[in-house]
């Protein structure tokens, strides 16, 4: 029983069937890829709609095997390659900045949801695909800042530095340990200085409840041999 009431012809492999789905794909797979379109992400609209069409086709196909040709095939065996594949597809999203920093996970992941997505459509799995569209393009255009929220009130923080010797560095640890700032762990980044012939560090830190990033962040960059500071 399914949880739509559908007309029994949707759920079998026909022309109609085949293009309501299809067409479905384009639909939820466009939406998605606009969102991360939208805000300069490197997998945008084309992409996803083509990892959802395509998706789509593999189950359409896998249930015209079963339905048609040989009854006794299994219907998930090419819905396993499709994710398969589809996770190197979002790994050619996910790169590190030269501040360590990595980008493109969720990207990755919207793509990856994208190909479940139209594999849930390709089976006929209407309300489940349905459901999931949504809460996928909720996730990835309004959780962001829900995110935001928390972790700008967090109290755990990563550093990019850049100190022109590292005596200053060692001076700069030093004195906002002083401060009573906890520092959890410091090293040298192996991607060398952006902005100057010094020396590059990260370091993360743990502020007291009584201090925020934004009310320290100046007099941060104030210390002397400062020559570049972000948090990452």
């Amino acid at each position: 029983m399914h949880a739509f009431q559908l007309p029994n012809y949707l759920y079998d492999v026909n022309i109609i069937s085949v293009t309501i789905r299809l067409l479905l794909a384009v639909l939820f797979g466009g939406v998605i890829g606009l969102e991360r379109g939208a805000n300069n992400h490197p997998a945008g609209f084309r992409t996803h709609i083509l990892v959802c069409v395509g998706a789509t086709l593999a189950m359409l196909t896998d249930q015209y095997i079963c339905q048609y040709l040989a009854t006794n095939a299994d219907p998930a065996r090419l819905g396993a390659q499709v994710i398969t594949g589809v996770g190197f597809l979002g790994v050619g999203t996910i790169f590190v900045t030269g501040k360590h920093k990595i980008k493109g996970l969720t990207t990755a992941a919207g793509l990856w949801a994208s190909a479940c997505l139209g594999l849930a459509l390709g089976i006929g799995f209407y309300s489940g695909a349905v459901i999931a569209g949504i809460l996928i393009f909720i996730s990835l255009a309004l959780l962001p800042k829900v995110e935001n929220y928390f972790y700008h009130n967090t109290r755990m923080i990563n550093l990019y530095v850049e100190m022109d010797s590292l005596h200053n560095y060692r001076d700069f640890v030093s004195k906002i340990k002083n401060m009573g700032i906890t520092v959890l762990e410091t090293h040298v980044s192996s991607s060398g200085p952006v902005a100057t012939s010094g020396m590059a560090f990260h370091i993360s830190i743990k502020l007291p409840k009584s201090l925020r990033f934004d009310e320290i962040r100046d007099m941060l960059y104030d210390f002397e041999g400062m020559v570049l500071l972000e948090e990452i």
